[in-house]
């Protein structure tokens, strides 16, 4: 390989690199490095006075303004935005405790209901017992109870003591018939004049009352 030396007395020559390279590699590191600084210090003054003594400052830029702008204004929303969401949660969770504490509320005021509408049921029961027992001694009465007219005993009524429901009037008539006589042969008969008269009827009997009102088995 070959290498030029320029020299302005001598004019250039060329020479061999193979005998040249071995004192030029013997130059110190820290010599090579000196000058690499100063020819890079070179370069940047160059630099320097090409586009100015002093680098201008990006923040005082429009676009840099324009920017920073725009970052404090979405910084604001989201301050807005979040401060708005901390409110509405707040109220949310205020809503819910308040839902939580109508609704347990509402399942006691149920519990309350349930227990009434039982008792209301075992009351209508008991009330319905009570008709029926009354409903039932009711037709009992009814079905022992004789008004005016002629009655044989053991086919229209039971045998047994009757009386009279209320106190009767002067013109109150009864008798008591042997049963198929047409009223020929009689057992018994009476004009009371007042008062709850009874009667004692037995089995082969026909019963007659007039203007005596109701008779009730005793």
């Amino acid at each position: 390989m070959l290498n030029t030396d320029t020299n302005p007395a001598a004019g250039t020559h060329i020479k061999d690199v193979g005998q040249e390279s071995q004192p030029r590699d013997t130059a110190k590191p820290g010599r090579k490095r000196r000058i690499f600084a100063a020819v890079s210090v070179l370069a940047l003054l160059a630099g320097a006075v090409g586009v100015g003594t002093t680098l201008p400052d990006p923040t005082s830029s429009d676009a840099y303004a324009a920017l920073a702008g725009e970052k404090a204004s979405v910084e604001s929303e989201r301050d807005s935005a979040k401060s708005s969401y901390e409110s509405m949660k707040s109220k949310y969770d205020t809503l819910q405790n308040g839902i939580a504490a109508r609704e347990a509320k509402v399942a006691a005021r149920e519990t309350e209901v349930g227990k009434a509408d039982a008792s209301v049921k075992t009351a209508e029961a008991a009330v319905k017992v009570r008709e029926e027992a009354v409903t039932g001694a009711e037709k009992t009465k009814a079905a022992n109870t004789i008004g005016d007219g002629t009655w044989t005993v053991g086919k229209d009524i039971e045998a047994g003591t009757y009386r009279a429901a209320a106190d009767v009037g002067s013109s109150c008539y009864w008798g008591i018939y042997a049963t198929g006589s047409n009223g020929s042969n009689i057992i018994d008969n009476d004009i009371p004049g007042g008062g709850r008269p009874s009667v004692a009827l037995s089995g082969g009997q026909d019963f007659k009352s007039g203007r005596c009102g109701k008779w009730e088995k005793q």
